[in-house]
């Protein structure tokens, strides 16, 4: 069971987060606790798993990276650790992570590279598969955003679901 104030706080985080030095004091301020006791809330809320996972998206092309390419790497399954460690290092990768590949397709790594334009994406690829020797790759372009929403537990502000 969650509290009321749980409830106050888990709406709180469900939209927008301010941009500001301190989000988490202004969502505070706003639901009228401390920004100590919001973020105690918070905490208690992950360490019981109630929150698993709290991310922020980037609205990449407000910020200048207008292209965004899905990177498919066909990587040895021995070396898919390394290499992925070595691919999420490049700071212009978002995402990296780990599918299973099937016999019409045989990529098993993916990365989110982000870059002002498709041919810099191209660029990075080529850096990402110097580095790592991966040579077996797909870029595969953002062309439209048909989805960027979150997870709504409470919709529209109502906490009793």
């Amino acid at each position: 069971m969650l509290t009321d104030l749980e409830k106050k706080i888990i709406t709180a985080i469900q939209d927008d987060i301010p941009i500001t030095a301190r989000p988490f004091k202004a969502i505070s301020e706003n639901i009228g606790i401390s920004e100590t006791d919001f973020l105690k809330s918070l905490q208690d809320l992950c360490n019981r798993g109630v929150i698993r996972r709290l991310g922020a998206t980037l609205r990449h092309q407000k910020s200048g990276y207008e292209a965004n390419a899905m990177t498919a790497w066909q990587v040895e399954e021995d070396r898919v650790e390394e290499v992925g460690r070595k691919m999420a290092s490049f700071r212009e990768v978002s995402h990296c992570y780990r599918r299973n590949p099937s016999s019409q397709w045989p990529y098993n790594l993916y990365t989110m590279i982000h870059a002002r334009d498709e041919a810099v994406c191209e660029g990075i690829a080529r850096r990402i598969s110097l580095a790592t020797a991966v040579t077996s790759y797909k870029l595969l372009f953002s062309r439209r955003e048909l989805k960027k929403t979150s997870m709504e537990y409470f919709p529209n502000g109502n906490e009793d679901g």
